[in-house]
């Protein structure tokens, strides 16, 4: 059936060739001489590979192959350079093929969901035009830092994976609008979450989230789903902590923090020539009650925001916890803020 349809393709020439639903085992080798296709739907079939002839549809921008029985990505996919959009939904990838995955630099949308994936491959980041991936109901225990390249990625999904945390410069993906990382392990979201300033559906659900990060009250998120978490509940307790003895390293670093914001300070100009210490200084965090710099996180603490009033978020009431980093016992004993301790069972 399917080279009788390949037969009368070759002599219309078609830009959209639609092999669906046809039982195929194999893509006939006579696929290689329909130059002029574009859109190519293999999708509900039970194939297994594709002919090295499909190198030669060099127009193809539409490739669908979901719903099949691929392993892996065949090498004769390089040469599809022009694809900008690829779904491989139900298939059993187990790997993504490093080198097949570099030459798709014109790919817009990728749909790697329903498969047997358990890493993705660092060449991600060459998919540099990517606005679009999916890759839910896999077996992914982490993402590599090098997706977090992926600057033009508008929509990310990785629900029903075996998550436990999100890459620290996950920040990077500053035009991120839509994230749904709903049922997998996650612990904890990176800081750096807040600079997806973009981001306006988020969907954490059925995780393992207690708290979530300082600066989330500055994305302005439309809707946030959380439900199904241990979050940390509002259940004050009376403590008063005594003030600690900072090391002799917290000691110099908050005091070289401090003179860094004379702009005359002789400190100022001298730090230049020791990058390292500079480097090291960039990791500090800000107390949240007296605003002054340290280096280590002295002392975790929670503040429970409303979703309403402070987060404008429709879909979701209530108090939620959000992370506040103070920088001694000291701001913690002090009167006036809304800070609390966090308590663990």
């Amino acid at each position: 059936m399917a080279d009788t349809l390949l037969v009368r393709a070759l002599k219309s020439q078609p830009k959209i060739l639609n092999l669906s639903n046809k039982k195929l085992e194999k893509v006939p080798k006579a696929i290689g001489k329909l130059e002029c296709v574009v859109h190519l739907q293999l999708k509900n079939n039970k194939l297994k590979s594709l002919p090295d002839e499909i190198s030669y549809l060099y127009q193809l921008q539409i490739l669908n192959l979901g719903n099949n029985e691929i392993e892996e990505l065949p090498e004769s996919m390089v040469h599809l350079t022009m694809l900008e959009r690829l779904h491989l939904f139900h298939n059993k990838l187990t790997t993504l093929a490093p080198k097949v995955l570099s030459s798709f630099k014109s790919l817009t949308i990728l749909n790697l969901n329903s498969n047997l994936l358990k890493t993705i491959p660092p060449e991600i980041c060459r998919l540099v035009n990517l606005q679009h991936l999916s890759m839910d109901y896999n077996k992914l225990t982490e993402l590599p830092v090098e997706i977090c390249a992926l600057t033009r990625l508008e929509e990310f999904h990785a629900a029903n994976n075996q998550l436990t945390s999100l890459p620290l410069e996950f920040g990077f993906l500053i035009n991120l609008q839509k994230l749904h990382l709903q049922k997998n392990r996650i612990r904890e979201l990176p800081e750096s979450i807040g600079k997806c300033y973009k981001l306006r559906v988020f969907d954490i659900a059925a995780n393992d989230l207690r708290i979530f990060p300082t600066e989330l009250i500055n994305i302005p998120l439309k809707e946030m789903y959380c439900e199904e978490n241990p979050l940390l509940q509002h259940v004050p307790v009376h403590s008063v902590q005594e003030e600690e003895v900072l090391s002799l390293k917290e000691t110099a670093a908050r005091y070289v923090m401090k003179e860094l914001k004379d702009r005359w300070s002789y400190l100022r100009r001298a730090i230049r020539h020791y990058p390292q210490i500079r480097d090291m200084l960039a990791q500090a965090s800000k107390c949240a009650v007296c605003g002054e710099s340290f280096l280590n996180t002295w002392l975790e603490c929670v503040r429970f925001i409303d979703a309403k009033a402070d987060l404008k978020l429709g879909n979701l009431s209530g108090l939620v916890p959000m992370r506040a980093l103070l920088c001694s016992y000291k701001c913690f004993n002090s009167k006036g803020h809304e800070y609390y301790g966090v308590a663990f069972p």
